[in-house]
């Protein structure tokens, strides 16, 4: 690991207990900071209620700390539009939201577009899979953005046990994203779980970044923040442990795929390779049939969204940016 990774890792990593709310609320409040939660969903009508009443009366009617609760719905097939909004969430569409700019396909699309019908100064997402959540992931991860202004964005870090099992989850991320990181992109190892679906940010750097439409949002996310913003100004909390349904083994084939493109599209933009070809944006996989292993294809390509900042329609242009510099700490 490298030096600066190494000073990163004790000044930048803290506990979520490290942050108590009453201290956050004192912190936004001097700030005059505005907060959204964003959930992505799609088919998770099993949990979205449970993580949104959480949120709802621990942050928002016990503690007024969270402004804004949102869940953008992907396409979902089993009601989860319809039980966030029982829970208490304002709910949209993912194809409603933008129209014009048409039509792409996952989740770091929900993402992005969730940017365009929120309007806090901070965001926090976190996925709808989640199983015995705790509100304590968003004072988390809101903990340093309210301390530090130089801080603009976290990154969550758990333990990820395999549900029914003593091994751990995270097979992608040991498998393809972290080998990634640590040979192209160094300053990034100290990342625990740098595809964690649980992070926040500072509306004003979200804006001035392409979202990758796939599922390599995340380690696009981090590739560009470090180019754009520096090691410093990144930080990650330990949020203790995270239960979250899981995908099966040809499906994380496709996530690898993705996140592979998303590396692929960074390393060529940003001049570390010279690429003689263009990547499949198909993988073949197998599935056993009457006559033997039979191909089944599967499409790995990812678009990407331009910075919300350069998007025409974008409510956020009437919106003042506050300076950080001039914002009190905790």
């Amino acid at each position: 690991m490298l030096p600066e990774v190494e000073v990163w890792l004790r000044e930048r990593t803290t506990a979520s207990a490290d942050w108590p709310v009453g201290a956050l609320l004192a912190a936004k409040r001097a700030h005059a900071a505005t907060i959204s939660v964003v959930l992505p969903a799609r088919n998770e009508a099993e949990t979205v209620g449970d993580i949104v009443a959480a949120i709802r009366r621990d942050l928002r009617e016990e503690v007024p700390l969270v402004d804004e609760l949102v869940v953008v719905d992907s396409r979902s097939t089993d009601g989860t539009a319809e039980v966030a909004l029982r829970a208490g969430a304002k709910v949209f569409a993912q194809d409603e939201i933008l129209p014009a700019l048409g039509r792409l396909d996952g989740k770091g699309d929900v993402l992005w577009k969730s940017l365009a019908v929120t309007s806090g100064d901070l965001l926090v997402f976190v996925d709808a899979d989640l199983r015995e959540f705790r509100t304590s992931y968003v004072t988390g991860l809101l903990g340093p953005l309210l301390a530090d202004p130089s801080v603009v964005f976290v990154k969550g870090s758990y333990d990820r046990p395999l549900r029914d099992a003593q091994e751990a989850g995270g097979r992608v991320t040991e498998l393809v994203a972290r080998p990634l990181l640590n040979m192209h992109w160094p300053l990034l190892a100290g990342f625990v779980q740098p595809l964690a679906g649980e992070y926040a940010g500072r509306r004003p750097v979200l804006e001035r970044l392409p979202f990758a439409t796939g599922y390599g949002v995340e380690l696009g996310l981090l590739i560009d923040l470090l180019e754009a913003e520096g090691l410093g100004a990144l930080a990650q909390v330990d949020l203790g442990r995270r239960v979250h349904s899981h995908q099966s083994t040809e499906d994380l084939g496709v996530m690898a795929g993705q996140i592979m493109h998303t590396a692929w599209a960074r390393l060529d933009r940003q001049c570390k390779m010279v690429p003689l070809h263009a990547p499949a944006a198909e993988l073949t996989q197998f599935a056993r049939g009457e006559a033997g292993h039979l191909p089944v294809a599967r499409d790995i390509s990812i678009g990407e969204r331009p910075p919300m900042r350069d998007v025409p329609d974008y409510p956020g242009h009437h919106r003042p940016t506050p300076n950080p510099e001039t914002q009190p700490t905790l």
